[in-house]
């Protein structure tokens, strides 16, 4: 094993690009258009198709898209929006761009989810009208059962984005025996997505937004682009073919033409990186079967997307050390949103979600991504048990 680690340096996420991604790229570069060009609208309509939505809006990146769905859905100084601690602060920090309150719920300790009971716990302690909106994370790349959640959202007035970042290609099934894509706007107001280079489609830095909702799509492209629409039916005045009018505060949150190449030509293979993930996880559920560690549950209903492979351990950080030591760079997903120092200075509190503090005190994540080889995955299956041995 001493002489093996030598030979190997294992992230736990890495994008994969392949010579059809780099021919893609570089015939956008030498097209017309670098940006607001039509391999965006291009990316666009496949990915809606890919996960089953009408509507997809690229983006700069997966914050943009959850900034973007706050500010279209009507977050505002007073509105309360409940998520979960575990998850990346930018889907919390979307409620505060907008001037809104983040509430959070403790997790389901079995999935790592976000608990619906625990929302329910929250609603119907509060006058009706306390709450907007609610944020469920696909977390991990497990779908979260949607249709409960829009059954409670609905009973109390409440819109819903689901934060897909984990879960493109991901699905549960309904009470109907249907199944839901994650994004598919089934359910969900609107659904974001992330195309960073460790997610299952990679663009650099890049986003989506999807949804079923003319009204929301068409808010969302004004909002991308500086608030300014071009659209004739749509302006108070019409001076010439120059002509645009700035309705609105928007941002610069546009996304490139070659950016977008790439994501089109990444997601041609989607598919068979989905398949390569659960390949992964179950040789890793296999291999650690029998050791201390233990593993997240899949909700019954679901199709896991596996972004990320979690371990549990009660000598986490010594296993983290350990493997790094030999070439493997696990990582921790996530430090619970409420214990950050910014979240504590608006009055969130160690202790609050004490579910959600356990979790982190004992999650890992191991390396998995669908470039990863066999060896590589035997070498991280054997540096595990050794350090149980």
């Amino acid at each position: 094993m001493d002489n093996q680690a030598n030979l190997f340096s294992i992230p736990y996420g890495r994008q994969h690009i392949t010579e059809e991604d780099l021919a893609a790229v570089r015939e956008a570069l030498q097209g017309d258009f670098l940006t607001q060009g039509p391999a965006i609208a291009a990316f666009e309509e496949a990915f809606a198709r890919y996960v089953g939505s009408k509507y997809a809006i690229a983006l700069s990146n997966g914050t943009a898209a959850l900034h973007l769905s706050a500010l279209a859905l009507g977050v505002k100084p007073g509105s309360k929006v409940i998520t979960t601690p575990i998850t990346f602060a930018a889907s919390a920090n979307c409620v505060l761009y907008c001037g809104g309150e983040v509430v959070f719920a403790d997790i389901d300790p079995a999935t790592g989810l976000l608990d619906i009971h625990a929302v329910q716990r929250l609603l119907e302690a509060a006058p009706p009208g306390t709450y907007s909106g609610i944020i469920p994370v696909d977390f991990a790349g497990n779908p979260v059962n949607l249709e409960a959640f829009r059954t409670l959202a609905d009973a109390h007035g409440l819109w819903m984005i689901e934060d897909a970042c984990h879960a493109p290609g991901g699905s549960f099934i309904d009470s109907k025996g249907i199944e839901q894509r994650c994004g598919n706007g089934a359910y969900a107001d609107l659904a974001i997505f992330s195309f960073h280079p460790v997610k299952h489609i990679a663009t650099g830095e890049g986003g989506m937004i999807t949804t079923n909702s003319k009204e929301l799509y068409d808010r969302i492209m004004v909002l991308r682009t500086h608030g300014i629409t071009r659209d004739p039916a749509m302006m108070h005045e019409h001076h010439g073919g120059w002509y645009h009018e700035m309705q609105e505060l928007g941002y610069n949150y546009r996304i490139t033409d070659f950016q977008c190449a790439l994501g089109s030509s990444q997601l041609k293979r989607a598919d068979a990186g989905m398949k390569r993930r659960r390949e992964i996880a179950a040789r890793y559920d296999a291999a650690f079967k029998d050791t201390p560690l233990k593993t997240l549950s899949n909700t019954a209903e679901s199709r896991h997307a596996y972004h990320l492979y979690v371990v549990l351990s009660d000598r986490r950080r010594a296993l983290y050390d350990f493997l790094r030591e030999k070439g493997i760079y696990s990582q921790v997903h996530y430090i619970p949103c409420h214990t950050h120092p910014y979240y504590r200075s608006l009055g969130h509190r160690v202790g609050d979600y004490p579910l959600s503090e356990a979790y982190y005190s004992r999650c890992l994540s191991l390396p998995m991504f669908p470039s990863m080889s066999d060896e590589e995955q035997e070498y991280v299956i054997q540096t595990v048990h050794s350090f149980f041995a």
